[in-house]
């Protein structure tokens, strides 16, 4: 309110609190001061993260996941994966974890018990990605079918045959259909109760394979990510193609946005720079490295030892190859939140980048 000069509460205009807070989310990211803050997360490799209400979920590459509180960077809970399984894709909500292991779907309770999809039912021929919404979970597979489980009867509901190559990427809607991305470079649009596609998304030009795939069920615009370094934007109400760029001279890993949030998204990929773009126009709006310079903090509580730096920003035709690894380390995987983006680097730590909008 002082912001928007008002004095007294009489003379206070109807605001669109909603609206209010997603502009002040975005001034922070691109002026901002960008706080960064890094621990160790894993004993061993890892590159994905998941980030809900204040909580991170890790793994991939180790044998175990981890579940982080953000506001104290202690380990809340440890998942251990069975036998000597790896761990593919994983997600979760306020009760459970999902996760993609080997060939099979395997659900812990945050109360601590697991199950297991019945190998003839949960058996999958090499899936390479996973999401969920209740009650149905959707495997991309090797073989280009998309595998829907139910997770409560733990059944194989429909198999659709999406694409001619590897599915690498999915995303699910909210009115239960789901895009997926393959390694040649199409994304489709499919419904659990049909066979087939719903559609077909083409690239105007040709961009590399699908890496990442996010959808804004505020917009019903739809982002993917290429191993060439392209990001386009798609309408699923008009099935078609809105824009293209290419942001980054290299692999597109990771793309986010907030839920409700109809203006900005963070990209991130292997060159570890960390770009904010809007999503009407494709445009880069920032592009953010952190600084050499580092301190570090025990957390007393927790054991945790906590390295911070300052992150700055960049001018977008700075010679990336000129700018030290260490500023801009590979990120594998975004997690997103209010003025707050979190990034794995397919190393042993995690970092959590605070944008402090003054």
């Amino acid at each position: 309110m002082h912001q928007l000069g008002s004095t007294s509460l009489e003379q206070t205009p109807e605001i669109d609190v909603e609206d209010f807070a997603m502009k002040l989310h975005k001034m922070a990211l691109l002026r901002g001061r960008i706080d960064v803050e890094r621990w160790e997360a894993h004993s061993h490799r890892f590159s994905q993260c998941r980030m809900k209400k204040g909580l991170l979920l890790t793994g991939v590459g180790d044998k175990v996941m981890r579940l982080w509180s953000l506001s104290s960077y202690k380990c809340m809970e440890e998942y251990s994966l069975p036998d000597a399984s790896s761990l593919i894709d994983f997600d979760f909500d306020e009760s459970k974890i999902v996760g993609l292991i080997g060939t099979r779907i395997s659900i812990w309770r945050r109360n601590g018990q697991r199950s297991i999809f019945p190998s003839r039912e949960g058996t999958i021929p090499k899936g390479l990605c996973m999401r969920y919404i209740d009650p149905e979970a959707v495997v991309g597979c090797e073989d280009g079918s998309a595998r829907v489980f139910d997770m409560y009867s733990k059944t194989c509901s429909q198999i659709i045959r999406t694409h001619g190559g590897p599915i690498t990427c999915l995303s699910l809607s909210d009115n239960q259909l789901f895009l997926s991305g393959s390694s040649l470079g199409r994304v489709t649009v499919s419904d659990p109760l049909m066979d087939q596609p719903v559609a077909t998304l083409k690239s105007t030009i040709t961009a590399g394979g699908i890496q990442t795939i996010s959808f804004n069920q505020g917009s019903n615009l739809a982002f993917s990510g290429t191993t060439a370094g392209y990001v386009s934007c798609w309408d699923l109400r008009k099935m078609r193609q809105v824009w293209e760029n290419r942001v980054s001279p290299n692999v597109v890993y990771s793309i986010q946005q907030l839920r409700n949030d109809t203006s900005v998204m963070v990209v991130g990929g292997i060159d570890g720079v960390l770009r904010v773009i809007d999503q009407k126009s494709g445009r880069v709006l920032s592009s953010c490295i952190m600084d050499d310079k580092v301190s570090t903090v025990l957390r007393r509580q927790t054991q945790v030892v906590v390295e911070k730096r300052r992150g700055k920003r960049v001018s977008e035709d700075v010679e990336i190859d000129r700018i030290e690894r260490k500023t801009r380390p590979q990120i594998s995987c975004i997690a997103m939140g209010m003025k707050k983006v979190v990034t794995a680097h397919s190393g042993k730590f995690i970092s959590v980048w605070n944008f402090n909008h003054s």
